[in-house]
């Protein structure tokens, strides 16, 4: 009887363990990704070129490594802008991704580590040399003239017999000191030199983090710009930029607007040059 009855509890409990586990059934976000780029006929590069996300990083994210993204807001940036480029609903991919993550992040905001000094030219220097030489002519000029008025009460009587003679003055003018010339204003710095690389961002709708690194990767500036402030970078030969709210930026290049119509939300990485604007 004890036999039978152990019997059957081994037989319950192995009908337990071959239960079937429930498991998550849904592709993962790589695999969704990738799925739809191939049926919409994109190729990688494709992806890339339309949404600035750089290929080795969709090539990760579609083999579900997020790690090259710069954390988990990037990393849901970075999915909005390939769903949307290969024609699916972002939104049930961030959900997706929120919940294998942990949920929402909170974005905090970085702590700023070099500000870029704004770069205004040379004020002209005070000519001293042709301040001199005024000088020199007024003190000639002064001298002559008490001279020729101390003669002139002598000469008043043979002037009124021999009639009145034209007289030469010895005052020579005072060349008049060039107006010095006015500041640049931002405009101004805006419209930079053609030799140099001219970026201004202003914060128009909304704060947004920015970070920018001039062409030997020295980094300019890495933080938050808060709405209503304005920075502006310079460099020889390019600017590269991070913008984690790209929507909420105005962005000028060389003195002209960038036209581009950025999301609110959305991560931008952009390279400027000489000339034109033109995004890297």
């Amino acid at each position: 009887m004890e036999e039978e009855e152990n019997f059957l509890e081994d037989d319950r409990n192995s009908s337990l363990y071959d239960q079937p586990l429930i498991e998550d059934d849904r592709p993962s976000i790589g695999q969704t990704l990738q799925q739809a780029r191939i049926a919409a006929g994109l190729s990688v590069d494709d992806v890339s070129g339309s949404t600035r996300v750089r290929v080795p990083i969709v090539q990760a994210i579609e083999q579900d490594d997020f790690s090259r993204c710069g954390g988990d807001v990037y990393a849901r940036g970075h999915i909005r802008m390939l769903a949307r480029a290969v024609g699916i609903d972002p939104e049930a991919l961030v959900e997706q991704f929120d919940a294998e993550h942990g949920g929402r992040p909170v974005p905090t905001p970085a702590a700023p580590m070099f500000e870029a000094e704004r770069i205004r030219p040379e004020r002209p220097r005070p000519n001293w040399t042709a301040a001199m030489v005024a000088a020199i002519v007024a003190v000639v000029g002064f001298v002559g003239f008490t001279a020729f008025g101390g003669e002139e009460d002598a000469g008043k009587a043979k002037q009124a017999a021999e009639g009145p003679k034209p007289q030469k003055s010895n005052v020579k003018p005072t060349p008049s000191k060039p107006a010095p010339k006015p500041e640049p204003s931002d405009s101004a710095i805006a419209a930079a030199p053609l030799d140099k690389v001219t970026v201004r961002l202003s914060a128009i709708e909304d704060k947004s983090w920015i970070s920018a690194k001039a062409h030997d990767g020295k980094l300019l500036f890495d933080g938050l710009l808060n709405k209503g402030d304005s920075k502006t970078f310079q460099d020889d030969e390019q600017i590269d930029l991070i913008l984690g709210n790209a929507g909420a930026i105005e962005l000028f290049v060389n003195g002209k607007k960038v036209e581009d119509e950025f999301e609110p939300g959305q991560v931008e990485r952009l390279t400027y040059t000489q000339g034109d604007p033109e995004a890297g």
